[in-house]
């Protein structure tokens, strides 16, 4: 299990987070909530990738979706102890050693304590929009029905196939993963294996899988958005993710 040069690699965005830290369930989490009228018993979890939520790129993010109608709660994954943004500037990282410190099995239970804290609170039902490293607690969490709808964004460190076809017969979930051109976390291969074991209605809940061409694995979170073609893959990838909460959550 690994990560990639991808994994930190891209730009810092540029913007004012909206919401709130604060702390669910004990679990330090960034808050962004609607400033309209929502439905209180609904809320996105914003599963981070590596740099967790203190870089101003989630955050944004989130906020997004919140404008769109949403309460969103994104966990500190790593209790404060994110890969430093700076990897963006030098490249470079030990990877292998911070892993080793935030193991995903690990980790799935700081989400699961911020989710047992919100249904006290009156919520019933939870999507998931998940970047990255994050694409890998989505699927624990959906194995294990905690989540009622997941959106994935270039998911890292799936077993495939195996976690595809644990997905199809264990998870009730509707599923959409936004995929890309280059990626050495779910590549081409993965992307026709995931189409094949759960497209064509093969997953009753829902599955899709927008595909981003000239882009790369990071790019809805961390891409160059000065890049007319990032920029649009960035945009397409959250209108197809808002687009299938609302159809699913």
């Amino acid at each position: 299990m690994s990560l990639c040069k991808d994994c930190i690699s891209g730009v810092r965005h540029e913007g004012t987070p909206e919401g709130k830290i604060e702390k669910i369930g004990g679990i330090r989490s960034y808050i962004a909530t609607p400033h309209g009228e929502y439905s209180k018993d609904k809320v996105i979890v914003f599963i981070p990738d590596v740099f967790g939520i203190d870089m101003d790129n989630g955050k944004l993010l989130a906020d997004a979706f919140a404008h769109d109608g949403y309460k969103v709660v994104a966990p500190d994954l790593f209790n404060g102890d994110p890969i430093p943004d700076g990897a963006l500037d030098s490249g470079t990282f030990d990877f292998m050693a911070w892993l080793g410190k935030h193991p995903p099995a690990g980790v799935v239970p700081i989400v699961e304590k911020v989710i047992d804290a919100l249904k006290a609170e009156g919520v019933t039902k939870f999507g998931a929009v998940a970047f990255c490293y994050g694409g890998r607690l989505a699927f624990d969490l959906a194995f294990k029905g905690s989540l009622d709808v997941v959106v994935a964004n270039h998911p890292s460190l799936l077993k495939v196939p195996e976690d595809l076809e644990r997905y199809l017969a264990e998870a009730k979930a509707p599923l959409l993963i936004n995929s890309c051109e280059t990626d050495q976390q779910f590549p081409i291969e993965a992307q026709a294996k995931a189409d094949e074991i759960l497209g064509g209605g093969k997953f009753a809940p829902g599955y899709e899988r927008p595909y981003w061409a000239g882009v790369v694995h990071g790019f809805s979170i961390r891409g160059d958005v000065s890049d007319p073609t990032i920029k649009a893959a960035k945009e397409g990838a959250y209108k197809a993710g808002i687009e299938f909460f609302k159809k699913h959550l």
